[in-house]
């Protein structure tokens, strides 16, 4: 398995993933559909240095994806805000379409990757775990975007997405998380695809929905199938940090964020729970929790 984030340390992918950023659908292309209306769910963009001279940065990219959990707080993974060069700058976009909007914005201030940071998204401060990365049964892989809150809302309305309650996903049990309706939703690339070079995966930064349904439940996770027979569709690269929502007591609750996977974004999405005593003890400082 391998962490579903988008690193673009080089020109298009980096030791982590494969992905190619193009205006295309995301998530997985089999049962998925656009999710114009998950305006909660953003785009994680970062600008850095790439050529040895930090004092301006040279590259800007989405990299991740995730969600805005009150007014100024953006939720995301923990490996989406570490192993950067020491002058990364984060930015949020709750934009549908991010990578035509990057696009537009290399056109509008060529060679000023700040600029077009700024052209499409807000900027803020990252506050990752200060336990990551730790052991595979909790790799506390979380993290936080700390944003201005007036000028998120002077650019995109939504309404913050709902936390779990404490222990909320324990206490439906298998049983009663087999029933439950899931969705995941990102930014990401699409399923791997065979072609003269090699396998890639095609798409990605435009804002995309899926069912999955419930494997397994873990004391740190949520596994959710992504199996296309069973009417499913699933996260790819750069899907990390980004929702899964699961209808609790007849409302939409994010339960878990996206984390890792199979590499060919074919079966299993494994997903951080947020309802554990960890992830809440982490959130507690930067967002009511229910």
């Amino acid at each position: 398995m391998t962490a579903l984030r988008i690193t673009a340390l080089t020109a298009a992918a980096c030791a982590t993933v494969l992905a190619v950023a193009v205006p295309s659908s995301a998530i997985n292309s089999y049962n998925a559909a656009p999710a114009p209306e998950r305006t909660e769910v953003g785009a994680l963009v970062a600008t850095w240095d790439d050529d040895g001279d930090p004092s301006t940065p040279d590259r800007v990219d989405w990299v991740c994806s995730g969600t805005m959990v009150d007014a100024d707080t953006f939720l995301t993974a923990a490996h989406c805000t570490t192993d950067w060069p020491e002058n990364v700058r984060f930015y949020v976009s709750l934009d549908q379409d991010v990578q035509s909007a990057l696009n537009a914005a290399a056109k509008a201030y060529p060679g000023d990757p700040a600029a077009q940071a700024r052209a499409v998204g807000v900027e803020g401060t990252a506050h990752t775990h200060p336990a990551y990365p730790g052991p595979a049964s909790d790799p506390h892989d979380i993290a936080v975007i700390q944003l201005p809150a007036a000028k998120v809302a002077a650019r995109w309305s939504f309404t913050p997405a709902a936390l779990p309650t404490a222990g909320q996903l324990d206490a439906l049990g298998p049983r009663g998380l087999n029933s439950t309706d899931w969705l995941v939703a990102g930014y990401g690339t699409q399923e791997a695809a065979r072609g003269p070079g090699g396998q890639t995966h095609p798409g990605g930064g435009v804002r995309m929905k899926a069912p999955v349904t419930f494997d397994a439940l873990n004391p740190a996770w949520v596994r959710l199938a992504m199996t296309a027979p069973q009417g499913n569709g699933g996260a790819c690269y750069g899907d990390s940090g980004g929702p899964n929502f699961a209808v609790l007591g007849g409302r939409r609750v994010l339960a878990a964020t996206t984390i890792t996977g199979d590499t060919p974004c074919y079966a299993t999405n494994v997903t951080y729970r947020l309802d554990t005593p960890g992830a809440r003890g982490f959130l507690s400082p930067f967002v009511k929790l229910p």
